[in-house]
């Protein structure tokens, strides 16, 4: 009876682990690609490089108010069939720097 029961725990241990990896992966993808934009290079130069660090099949928006810029990611991530997927997002605002 113990052996299901701890392998349950191990599996729902696993999925939490690789949702917080997806969740870092979404907040380091959101910095370089406002970082990016920040410096003065186009909307799809810093979409490549969030796209690059994000999560498989992340969504990347870039919006800018004046000269802030706010980069977000987001992504499903789906550990296994039995589990429903988890959402995860990051945001990062910059502002941008004078020419």
């Amino acid at each position: 009876m113990a052996l299901p029961a701890l392998l349950v725990v191990l599996a729902v241990a696993v999925a939490v682990l690789i949702s917080v990896g997806a969740q870092l992966r979404c907040v380091d993808a959101s910095r370089a690609g406002a970082r990016v934009v920040a410096r003065g290079d186009t909307d799809a130069v810093a979409t490549q490089a969030a796209v690059a660090l994000a999560p498989k099949g992340a969504e990347v928006r870039i919006a800018r108010r004046g000269a802030e810029v706010e980069v977000r990611v987001e992504a499903d991530v789906r550990v296994t069939r039995w589990l429903p997927a988890v959402h995860v997002s990051a945001r990062a605002v910059a502002e941008a720097e004078d020419p």
